[in-house]
């Protein structure tokens, strides 16, 4: 069976295909469970999420990869990613950070937020879709792995026309973008920041997506024997 990736940006996905890559795109939790539930369903062999992050380790800078360990929810559960597919990225990628991704329901808008999900979780990094993958993936028995880069780091606020600048299907969304500035214009300072920040983790995605083995996707858990996939997703 083969493998599949989910973003949560349109853009995100454009990348990965473009890297040769099968993808498919759900923005925020509650779409990417439905759309990993989808793929699991249809016989997709197991899920890459990949995209952009949030960053809450203070040394992962704009543009750090995350490879992550493990995604962790706020209440503490811990879902661990696919040990040999782990292996074979970091292999691709021996530039990434490891480290946990808290998978979030809402934006950590707030450095404040940031500051509280790290504290709470210990996690390198936050996203709205892996902890639907995880938990999706784990159900059917099949194997996850998180892949993300960082575009806002752990000491810069989102800004609100940033919020406002994605439609439900992932897509960007100039003109929501447009009226947020036009409502409060001082936060054009900080939007630019955040572009040239995202500029830097999608050269990181595009990257990325070129140097993933295309036996990771292309024949279910890496070739491997039954027992030792059992053993990978247990």
């Amino acid at each position: 069976m083969a493998a599949a990736i989910l973003t949560g940006m349109a853009l995100e996905a454009r990348i990965a295909r473009r890297g040769g890559l099968p993808a498919a795109c759900a923005t925020g939790h509650a779409a990417a469970m439905a759309a990993a539930h989808r793929l699991l369903e249809g016989g997709t062999g197991g899920i890459v999420s990949f995209g952009i992050a949030g960053g809450l380790a203070p040394d992962l800078r704009p543009g750090s990869l995350v490879l992550a360990s493990a995604v962790v929810d706020e209440d503490g559960a811990v879902h661990e990613t696919c040990q040999s597919w782990r292996n074979r990225l970091r292999n691709a990628l021996p530039q990434a950070h490891s480290g946990m991704v808290v998978g979030a329901r809402m934006p950590a808008v707030t450095v404040g937020d940031k500051a509280r999900l790290r504290a709470l979780t210990g996690a390198a990094a936050v996203d709205l879709e892996s902890l639907a993958v995880a938990r999706a993936c784990q159900a059917w028995g099949r194997p996850f792995a998180v892949l993300r880069a960082v575009a806002d780091p752990a000491w810069r606020a989102l800004p609100a026309a940033a919020l406002a600048g994605l439609d439900g299907e992932g897509r960007m969304a100039p003109g929501a973008v447009l009226a947020r500035l036009a409502a409060d214009p001082r936060e054009l300072v900080a939007l630019g920041r955040l572009a040239w920040d995202l500029g830097k983790a999608l050269a990181s995605l595009r990257g990325a997506a070129r140097a993933i083995p295309v036996d990771l996707l292309g024949g279910g858990p890496l070739g491997l024997d039954p027992a030792q996939r059992v053993r990978d997703v247990a």
